[in-house]
C-alpha cells in the first residue's frame, strides 16, 4: 500500500461545481439613502421581489429610505407602536396611592434591616 499514494485536490481550492446550465434570476439594484448621516446604499433584489421602503444604515444604524428617481419615498410612521416602559406597566396594575403605600412599606423594611428591630414588627 505504501506505493500507491491517495490523489485529490486541495481543500478550497477550487470549485467542483460549474455554471453550465445555470440561469441566473433577472435582478435589480436600490439604493437607500440614510435619514441622518445621508449615506447611500445600494442593495440587490430580485427583480420580482418586494424591496422595502426602509432599510438599516450600514454606517449609523438610523433609517435609510428607498430612493425612487431624484426623491425619496416618504415613510408612515403613524401606525409604529410605543414600546411602554416598566413605569407603564406599573401604573397599568397600581394607582400612585398605592405605589407610595407600597415604598413606605418596603422603605421601613429596609430601615428596620439596617436598624435594631426585626421586619415583622414593622410590617404587623
Amino acid at each position: 500500500m505504501a506505493d500507491r499514494s491517495l490523489r485529490g485536490i486541495r481543500l478550497g481550492a477550487q470549485s467542483l461545481q460549474s455554471e453550465e446550465g445555470v440561469v441566473f434570476h433577472d435582478r435589480v439594484q436600490k439604493t437607500y439613502v440614510c435619514t441622518v448621516c445621508e449615506r447611500e446604499t445600494t442593495l440587490t433584489f430580485a427583480a420580482d421581489a418586494e424591496f422595502p421602503d426602509t432599510w438599516e444604515c450600514r454606517t449609523c444604524g438610523e433609517e435609510a429610505v428607498l430612493r425612487v428617481g431624484e426623491s425619496t419615498v416618504t415613510v408612515d410612521h403613524s401606525d409604529d407602536k410605543v414600546a411602554r416602559t416598566h413605569w407603564d406597566m406599573l401604573l397599568e396594575r397600581r394607582t400612585i396611592p398605592e405605589l407610595e403605600e407600597l415604598l413606605e412599606e418596603r422603605l421601613a423594611y429596609v430601615r428596620a434591616r439596617r436598624g435594631e428591630g426585626s421586619p415583622s414588627k414593622l410590617s404587623a
